[in-house]
C-alpha cells in the first residue's frame, strides 16, 4: 500500500495499492520534489472515468512502469471531483500546451509546481503516432538532465500567459438586447440541422445552450431546441434500462454512448426537458 491508503477519496484509495510511490497533492510532496530536485508528475483523474482506469490498469499497475516512474519523478494523484481548483489549474495549462484536454490528465511539473509538459491518455506501448507512456517519462527525464533551463523557462511562460488569460477584463460597451441576438446566431451556425446538437462528434449534452434559446422568441431556435431534445431521448444517449442520459455520444447520430453517467449532466437536463414542456406543451418533454 502507498501514501493514498489513508485518503478518504474513493478515487485515490483505487490507487493506493499501486506499486507507484504515490503522494496526494500537499505540501509533503512539493517539498520532496524541491529537496530532491525532481520533476513533478502529476496525474488527476476522477472515479467514473473510463480511460482513467485503462491508464491505471495497462501503467499504475506495471511494476515494471512504476520503477521508471518511481526512479525519475515525485508522482502526486489528484482526484478532480476533490480538488477542482487543482484540475482546472492545469486543465487550463494542458489544453494551452496540446489545444485539449481530458482525463486522465498527465501533467510534469518543475519543483516549484509549473508545467512544462502535460497530456492526457498514454498507452503502455507506442501507438497512432503516440509514444508509450515508458518511452514518454524516460524523454521528459532525460530533458530534465539535459535541458532544465529550458524547462523551466518555458514552465514560467506558460504559467504567465495562463495568469493572462484567466484576468478578464470587463467590457466597457453597453448591455443590449443585441448581444443576446448575436449569440443566438453563433449557435445556429455551429447546429447540426440532420442530427440535432452543435458542432460533430463527439457530442456532449448541450443543456445551458439548450435552455438559453428556450428563452428566446424566434422559431429557429425552438426548433434547434426541440430537434436536439429528440434526438438525445431516442438515441443510444438515454438509458432505457437505468434511466439518465449518458454523458456524450461517440458519433454524430447520439446513438453510441459513452457509457458513464454525472450527476451534473442529468441535474442540468431535468430541467431542460421540463422546460421544453413548459414552452412547447409536448407531453414527451414533461
Amino acid at each position: 500500500m502507498n501514501r493514498l491508503a489513508t485518503e478518504t477519496s474513493p478515487y485515490l484509495l483505487q490507487h493506493a495499492a499501486n506499486p507507484v510511490d504515490w503522494y496526494p497533492w500537499g505540501a509533503e510532496a512539493l517539498e520532496r520534489a524541491s529537496s530532491e530536485d525532481r520533476p513533478i508528475l502529476l496525474s488527476i483523474g476522477y472515479s467514473a472515468c473510463h480511460w482513467c482506469h485503462v491508464m491505471a490498469h495497462e501503467s499504475f499497475e506495471s511494476a515494471t512502469t512504476a520503477s521508471v516512474m518511481n526512479e525519475h519523478f515525485v508522482n502526486v494523484k489528484v482526484d478532480r471531483e476533490e480538488r477542482p481548483d487543482v484540475d482546472a489549474l492545469y486543465m487550463d495549462a494542458t489544453v494551452s500546451m496540446t489545444g485539449q484536454g481530458g482525463w486522465p490528465m498527465t501533467v510534469f511539473l518543475t519543483p516549484a509546481g509549473e508545467p512544462f509538459y502535460a497530456g492526457t491518455y498514454f498507452p503502455p506501448e507506442p501507438r497512432h503516432g503516440m509514444p508509450s507512456f515508458t518511452q514518454l517519462l524516460l524523454a521528459v527525464a532525460e530533458a530534465w538532465k539535459a535541458q532544465r533551463d529550458d524547462l523551466v523557462e518555458q514552465a514560467k511562460r506558460l504559467v504567465e500567459a495562463v495568469g493572462r488569460s484567466a484576468r478578464l477584463e470587463p467590457s466597457s460597451g453597453p448591455l443590449t438586447a443585441t448581444l443576446l441576438d448575436e449569440a443566438e446566431q453563433g449557435i445556429a451556425r455551429t447546429f447540426d440541422r440532420t442530427n440535432g446538437g452543435f458542432g460533430r462528434a463527439p457530442k456532449f449534452p448541450p443543456a445551458s445552450t439548450l435552455e438559453f434559446l428556450l428563452r428566446r422568441e424566434s422559431p429557429e431556435a425552438l426548433g434547434m431546441v426541440t430537434k436536439t431534445l429528440d434526438a438525445m431521448a431516442s438515441g443510444g444517449m438515454y438509458d432505457l434500462v437505468g434511466g439518465g442520459f449518458h454523458r456524450y455520444s461517440v458519433d454524430d447520430r447520439w446513438l453510441v454512448p459513452h457509457f458513464e453517467k454525472m450527476l451534473y449532466d442529468n441535474a442540468l437536463l431535468a430541467p431542460a426537458y421540463l422546460h421544453a414542456w413548459v414552452v412547447t406543451g409536448e407531453a414527451r418533454y414533461r
